[in-house]
């Protein structure tokens, strides 16, 4: 009779996402998902953290939608047997930690039974996360020596409540409920009945540690018709005792200076990374939006010809990253290195280009104080002299002609070669897309004219009128501005340099100029 002993078996890992910040998971849970064949994810994690994953794992989404469970929790148990049977890493990924309210006991009770191997990597509870990031800290030596975690949702098919009111309200130390928001206005009574005092501090923090974290603080026998009043919902957490009068003092999460306002970046995925670091770093909501996607030529034969005869040009000039990194990656594919540019001298455009030079441990002779083609022109023509050899242009496939334009005009010899293209990408997440045809976000970057022409040609006509009408324009230099003016987009605000630091500080600017209290201003 054949059996399945000689099978290997998986292993699951029950892995706590944290409390909605990405940026909080751990790194043994990211190590996890970094190996995982199957993620098995709830509402509450952060879709971000699924990025984690290989890109062929399996994703199986779990978790509650509007108050409904997509799967019964006998089902997603069986889904991790049944997975781990057959040989998978598998991540279950639950927000908070899985043994803080989220049922992961009961999960590593089904695998233990099953004979399935498991590991519980903890993860940052919302009740201490959230509390945080309004300047709760839930313990302090002069206030709270003790912290309880309560659940303020019982299994409903329990006869009668297992929590003690008498002794929570009596408890010396702070109270942090989970789930409580929906029964806020009983629980407070019952605290209250039980001897807690009305007057005691109380708070509740929706969607804490994330950018749509919103709070209010008030008396305990107040805080729920502040929650009804300001139209707080789940997620959030309740914490009540005296710790709670530190929010005032404490704050810091909602200080960053670009705290509530949502960003769309629309540059190309691969070079999004820093932008969307930095804004999250400041407090903003990133949304991603690629414009563009940036591909290798059609055909090699164009480059790998520019490359046989490099010894012909007196100059390279580079007038982007991806033109730097294409060129020097098809280079190195060919069986050369860096010393096949021999005495040629490298021109960036701008300071990231530059800097893209630097990775491949080259430095430009010539940046122009202005990133534009004009100014590369002026620049490179200051330093060629009389007599200088040819120019070799690396660009992209669509462009400007500024460039080529202005060295036919003063006479210099070149040749140009396109080494990537640029794709317009319209398989746009199509949530975004709707919250930009409804309003829902503050800012969109513009980093380049190419982008602007491609949003204003692709994008549904709803979501263009916002772009003319409400939400705020980024534009990173005067021609991207200029772009957007073409096709009837008003820029809020443009960066003195063209790098997108330069840019993100005019928006943090802009945004301190307009919460700035009118009694502040000149007279």
């Amino acid at each position: 009779m054949a059996t399945d002993a000689g099978k290997q078996r998986g292993v699951v890992y029950l892995v706590g996402a944290g409390p909605g910040d990405p940026g909080l998971i751990t790194l043994r849970g990211a190590e996890c998902l970094r190996v995982a064949d199957v993620v098995v994810y709830d509402a509450l994690a952060n879709p971000r953290l699924l990025d984690l994953a290989p890109a062929a794992a399996e994703r199986v989404a779990v978790g509650k939608r509007h108050g409904r469970r997509c799967m019964s929790q006998e089902a997603i148990s069986e889904l991790l047997v049944s997975r781990a049977a057959a040989g998978k890493s598998v991540v279950r990924l639950k927000g908070g930690d899985p043994f803080v309210f989220g049922r992961g006991g009961e999960e590593a009770a089904a695998l233990r039974a099953s004979g399935i191997r498991f590991e519980v990597v903890p993860g940052v509870t919302a009740g201490v996360a959230a509390p945080a990031c309004v300047g709760i800290p839930v313990t302090h030596r002069d206030f709270a020596s003790a912290v309880a975690f309560v659940t303020g949702h019982e299994d409903r098919c329990k006869a009668e409540s297992r929590l003690d009111w008498l002794g929570l309200a009596r408890f010396p130390g702070t109270l942090v409920f989970y789930m409580g928001v929906t029964r806020l206005a009983e629980l407070t009574r019952l605290l209250i009945e039980h001897g807690k005092p009305a007057d005691t501090p109380a708070a509740v923090i929706e969607w804490g540690t994330t950018p749509q974290q919103r709070s209010v603080t008030g008396p305990l026998d107040g805080v729920a018709e502040l929650v009804r009043d300001i139209g707080l919902r789940a997620p959030a957490v309740i914490v009540v005792g005296p710790v709670v009068s530190l929010a005032g003092t404490l704050c810091w999460f909602e200080d960053r200076p670009l705290f509530g306002q949502s960003v769309v970046i629309t540059r190309p995925a691969h070079q999004s990374a820093e932008m969307f670091a930095r804004l999250t770093e400041l407090g903003a909501e990133v949304l991603e939006l690629p414009a563009l996607r940036i591909e290798p030529p059609a055909d090699w034969r164009d480059v790998d010809g520019a490359i046989d005869d490099l010894d012909r040009y007196g100059w390279l000039v580079f007038t982007s990253a991806n033109g730097v990194r294409y060129f020097f990656d098809r280079l190195l594919a060919t069986g050369r290195d860096v010393r096949a540019v021999g005495a040629a001298r490298l021109a960036a455009i701008g300071a990231a280009t530059a800097r893209e030079l630097e990775r491949f441990h080259l430095r430009a002779d010539v940046i122009p104080e202005s990133a534009n083609s004009e100014s590369l022109v002026q620049a490179i023509n200051t330093r060629r002299g009389v007599g200088a050899a040819r120019l070799l242009l690396l660009r992209a496939d669509r462009g400007r002609e500024a460039l080529a334009d202005g060295f036919r005009d003063a006479g210099v010899e070149f040749d140009e070669v396109a080494v990537y293209r640029h794709i317009d990408a319209t398989d746009w997440d199509a949530a975004v897309v709707e919250r930009i045809a409804r309003g829902e976000v503050d800012w969109i970057t513009l980093t380049s004219p190419r982008i602007v022409r491609c949003l204003a040609g692709h994008l549904p006509e709803p979501a263009r009128q916002q772009l003319r009408k409400r939400i705020k324009l980024a534009s990173i230099s005067p021609l991207t501005s200029f772009a957007a003016r073409e096709v009837g987009f008003e820029v809020a605000v443009e960066a003195p340099a063209a790098d997108t630091d330069a840019m993100i500080r005019t928006m943090v600017e802009f945004v301190r100029r307009s919460t700035q209290p009118k009694s502040d201003a000149p007279l």
